[in-house]
């Protein structure tokens, strides 16, 4: 039996990576720290700060375990594409997607649909074990 292997992921030109309290602190440092390197990198803040922000909270509410941390992951590839990547301990509870507006809870549930209209793509995998990681892509080049 003839295996192909699936082509490897192209390396990164940027690549950053930090470990966060779960908590609204750490939230909101992923959002700082997040626009910061962006800046260094020369590459606009916005949409990408607020993709940040709502990955980054929920991870920190709705992901959070005792005594664990989320990580945040940005990375950017030569053919302009940025990926976000939240990572937290909570593999039991994956994010819904595509709910409706009459769905959505009066005073929450409304990030995602903004990850959804922000982001050119976004999804959920598992891992690393025991959770899982949300990420989201933005086509740099795309005009917003």
């Amino acid at each position: 039996m003839n295996q192909q292997t699936a082509p490897a992921a192209p390396a990164p030109v940027h690549l950053f990576s930090v470990p966060l309290s779960a908590t609204r602190r750490g939230a909101r440092l992923a959002r700082l720290l997040a626009a910061e390197r962006l800046n260094d990198w020369g590459l606009p803040c916005d949409p990408a700060r607020l993709v940040i922000a709502e990955l980054a909270a929920n991870a920190a509410l709705h992901g959070r375990v005792s005594g664990q941390s989320f990580r945040l992951t940005l990375s950017v590839t030569a053919s302009g594409v940025l990926r976000i990547e939240v990572s937290d301990s909570r593999g039991d509870l994956d994010p819904s997607r595509g709910r409706s507006a009459a769905e959505v809870p009066a005073e929450s549930g409304y990030g995602l649909l903004l990850v959804e209209e922000l982001a050119d793509r976004w999804g959920v995998r598992p891992g690393p074990v025991p959770g899982k990681t949300v990420w989201a892509e933005i086509d740099l080049a795309s005009p917003r």
